[in-house]
């Protein structure tokens, strides 16, 4: 009969102490989320309190960037990044290239001004509330409110319903409920409201709306059956094609497109979309010192934190074992300090080794950026790859030509015909600059831009191209195309 054995076996693993767990975590924060969380243990901790000293030496010669900066839309993409996410049927990608920065507001019914009611609206109300208010001096039955209400607290931020209104007559409270007649005569209601093209179910239904506020009776004509028939040729720019169709003049075909895209379709987004854009506070700044690059902290992100030194004192003098929690703080405390020591280090070391192989971008642009990896920098600074990639998610650094997130610098090699290589940024670089010397009449489709680079020496696919065109929001050939009248 076998008798059970022990067998002792050694292993070797790692394993991260909830301390360095924490770290981790800290680390990848953002500076400002780092400096919240810095704040709330000043809040719990009684050894740790605010540093009154000022943020930065007066003979320092960096200067203090303003807090908050716009961030460069390039410094949002990332540069290995996959094809970008198609968009929804629902909202076709032309929507957001096609239509130039107009307002699309109401047009005013007296005298010469063009100011309408969303001119006088104060900043912080938002579309809803904009549209209770003028709903409110409506004479409308107590049932018609609640329809009308229902519609307008069912609008999402472009201003479109996107419920099906029969779903809206269910949520109601009525008896009977609203049927699909009286549900579509409470968002006719609606969509008399300003701003025009509110409560639209489409894009086609909402520039619908907004047509009659063209003021010269043949474009208003011409617009209302190419918004209705022709919604897709008019984001082709097919004027010759519309011309031919509808058996008019290019010229009047194009006055007509030219007037639809400055309708707006989103009129929602007029009502609290300042909130939306994206304010980052640089971590590093970056100046030019006696012809070097520098690096320096950013001051204003830096939480100016210390140990109270007289608490400290009185429980080393005074201390017991009845005293476990306030050794637990002070201990605490310590850590926190040293954290915010050794995160901005990583930080500023990491900034500077990226802008020692970097420096020529900030002089010459995109097309002199180098292939550069994360294993690179961690070799530079002694750091893992995983760390490094810690520092730069989150972290921004201003320079003389804009806010650029930390992983903008990194992009992958990409081989030359001379047998060189050339980084990825540095060829959207080229694309952008072969896009922008275009003829709008005859621009680039991606097939030829992947010649044209070929021809320079940089061997790119063509599915490359559109993705690197698609990164840099620029829209596909026939979108680019612009009627040249004759």
């Amino acid at each position: 009969m076998n008798s059970p054995a022990i067998r002792q076996e050694h292993r070797q693993h790692q394993a991260l102490t909830p301390r360095l767990q924490q770290a981790v975590r800290l680390l990848q924060l953002s500076s400002l989320d780092f400096a919240q969380e810095v704040r709330d243990a000043m809040g719990k901790n009684p050894f740790l309190e605010p540093e009154d000293s000022p943020g930065a030496d007066a003979s320092d010669p960096i200067e203090t960037p303003p807090v908050a900066e716009p961030v460069a839309n390039a410094a949002n993409e990332s540069m290995d990044a996959e094809t970008p996410s198609a968009m929804s049927d629902a909202e076709p990608s032309w929507e957001r290239d096609s239509w130039q920065s107009a307002t699309g507001t109401r047009v005013g019914s007296g005298g010469d001004s063009d100011t309408s009611m969303i001119d006088m609206v104060a900043d912080d109300l938002g579309l809803r509330a904009y549209l209770r208010n003028q709903m409110n001096a409506w004479p409308l039955s107590d049932r018609e409110r609640v329809l009308v209400v229902t519609i307008i607290e069912s609008l999402d931020d472009d201003g479109y319903l996107r419920t099906p209104l029969m779903e809206l007559s269910a949520l109601t409270d009525l008896s009977p409920l609203a049927d699909e007649a009286e549900m579509e005569a409470a968002l006719k209601q609606v969509q008399t409201l300003d701003p025009m093209g509110v409560g639209a179910r489409s894009v086609s239904e909402c520039l619908l709306l907004q047509v009659p506020s063209i003021e010269d009776e043949q474009v208003r004509d011409l617009a209302r059956i190419i918004v209705t028939h022709y919604l897709s040729r008019l984001a082709q720019r097919d004027v010759a094609g519309l011309a031919k169709t509808l058996s008019c003049k290019a010229a009047d075909i194009d006055a007509a497109c030219e007037r639809i895209r400055h309708l707006d379709p989103r009129p929602g987004w007029r009502f609290g979309t300042a909130s939306d854009t994206q304010f980052v506070t640089p971590d590093v700044i970056v100046k030019q010192v006696r012809g070097e690059w520098v690096a320096s902290l950013n001051p204003a992100v830096v939480p100016r934190v210390r140990i109270n030194q007289m608490y400290a004192e009185l429980f080393q003098k005074h201390r017991d074992s009845n005293h476990a929690e306030l050794a637990a703080n002070l201990q605490e405390a310590r850590w926190t300090v040293r954290n915010v020591e050794q995160r901005f280090s990583t930080i500023l070391t990491v900034s500077q080794a990226i802008l020692k192989r970097q420096h020529h971008f900030l002089e010459f642009g995109p097309l002199a950026m180098k292939p550069l990896g994360l294993r690179e920098i961690a070799e530079e600074v002694g750091l893992h790859e995983s760390t490094v990639c810690r520092v730069t998610n989150n972290k921004f650094m201003a320079t003389p030509v804009g806010v650029f997130e930390l992983k903008y610098f990194f992009s992958r090699a990409m081989p030359t015909a001379s047998g060189g290589e050339c980084s990825a940024t540095a060829i959207r670089g080229v694309i952008k600059d072969m896009i922008d010397a275009e003829n709008l009449a005859n621009p680039l489709s991606d097939a030829e831009i992947a010649r044209q680079l070929a021809r320079q020496g940089l061997q790119v696919a063509r599915r490359t191209v559109t993705k690197y065109r698609q990164l840099l929001k620029v829209p596909p050939v026939d979108r680019r195309r612009k009627h040249v009248a004759a």
